[in-house]
């Protein structure tokens, strides 16, 4: 699943990707999955499902992840992102039905993405080097690390039905990667240095709010990425 995590694009410097050989076999193996098991899957929930339940389906699943957000926000200090995300889940998970329909971003609480990784970021723990994981692509070590952090702290690991968990968990895939459909036509020339380039740039951008990165990709093409 090499799209897994697929954001933005720009140059980063050699010294970032010191695993190359490895992490190329590994993405190898990814588009081989990927272009037999989780595309193929993907494709076939896009095609059974309606428009306004893929839709609401993808509503409810990020708004499982505004806990991650909280508490990544709690741990950069950031009280108001904290409370915008905080009144976000509440709202969404009332009037929005259990977060069908998105309703607080139409009234000024805009959606926002956190997580560990940022967290680490933030305080000042560099990236280490750049590694590609098998079925969930593009990563740091630092990234890597914190994802495991992530995965018990998310609304979704703390359902305690382990088959429930997992189908959610499943569902979740499956969703980041019909998503991603749309977007392979911007992958252009060698994709694993794309791939790896827009990663490496996503992530130095979600750190920093958006205020180093300097790119011909804009603040908007950035936002449609906020779910990855």
């Amino acid at each position: 699943m090499p799209l897994l995590w697929l954001t933005g694009c720009a140059s980063q410097p050699e010294t970032a990707d010191p695993w190359e050989g490895f992490n190329r076999k590994v993405f190898a193996f990814n588009e081989v999955a990927d272009k037999y098991v989780a595309k193929p899957v993907a494709e076939g929930y896009q095609a059974v499902l309606p428009d306004f339940l893929e839709v609401g389906i993808d509503n409810m699943l990020s708004n499982l992840r505004e806990l991650l957000n909280i508490v990544a926000d709690l741990g950069q200090l950031k009280f108001k992102e904290a409370a915008n995300d905080g009144g976000r889940f509440v709202i969404n998970s009332t009037v929005g039905v259990a977060g069908f329909f998105e309703v607080a971003a139409h009234i000024g609480l805009e959606k926002r993405t956190e997580d560990f990784g940022q967290t680490l970021g933030y305080w000042g723990v560099g990236p280490g080097p750049y590694l590609v994981l098998p079925i969930l692509g593009p990563s740091t070590v630092r990234d890597a690390g914190a994802s495991v952090i992530d995965a018990q702290v998310d609304a979704i690991s703390q359902v305690d039905h382990v088959r429930t968990r997992n189908q959610i968990r499943f569902l979740d895939l499956v969703n980041t990667r019909a998503n991603l459909l749309k977007t392979e036509s911007l992958l252009s020339g060698d994709r694993y240095t794309f791939m790896r380039d827009a990663y490496l740039q996503r992530r130095e951008y979600l750190i920093s709010d958006g205020a180093v990165v300097e790119d011909s990709f804009g603040e908007e093409e950035f936002e449609e990425w906020d779910d990855f």
